[in-house]
């Protein structure tokens, strides 16, 4: 499996072991040679205490990279074997905040960077995400505009994938594989 160059998705909701998933993939598939791309920004006190303590959870030699927005043009000069983006949720976050009314156009040219930019090396990319379309509507327009935003950013990025796992309870369940072809 080390090596190979492949595109997972890795869904699930919070708490769910997504993070933990995709350190494990990433640990099997690149060992040491493992570059992981933060996207938080630390806006507060407790996402600060959230940053620290995934920081300290990812092995000691593995390389960080904040990349808040434009994640291919941060990746321009990386060469390691496997690259972590964690994750996909704040991504969005950060575009959707920073762009309001243009969003799906900044996300989608940014998904097209960042895919043109993994076809172009030879790498394995995890990319994790939150599914946030399976609970309530939300009750107010800047939620229902994220959650749309980030249900076509899934939805793209599972199309593209070679592998799309889902976390339930911690238990990784592969569902591309088993996805009905149309």
């Amino acid at each position: 499996m080390k090596d190979e160059k492949r595109l997972t998705l890795i869904l699930g909701g919070a708490r769910s072991g997504k993070s933990d998933f995709a350190q494990t993939l990433a640990r099997k598939r690149g060992g040491d040679d493992v570059l992981f791309v933060a996207t938080a920004e630390a806006r507060d006190e407790e996402m600060r205490a959230r940053i620290a303590s995934h920081r300290a959870a990812r092995p000691a030699a593995w390389q960080t990279l904040e990349a808040p927005r434009e994640i291919a043009r941060a990746l321009d000069s990386s060469r390691a074997r496997v690259i972590v983006v964690d994750c996909v949720t704040l991504w969005a976050s950060n575009v959707l905040l920073a762009e309001e009314t243009s969003a799906p156009q900044a996300m989608s040219r940014e998904i097209d960077a960042l895919l043109a930019w993994y076809r172009a090396n030879e790498i394995a990319m995890i990319l994790v995400s939150n599914e946030v379309g399976m609970g309530l509507v939300p009750d107010n327009a800047l939620g229902r505009a994220y959650r749309d935003l980030l249900g076509a950013v899934n939805k793209r990025l599972a199309a593209s994938a070679d592998e799309v796992f889902f976390l339930v309870a911690g238990l990784p369940v592969e569902i591309k594989a088993r996805a009905v072809k149309e």
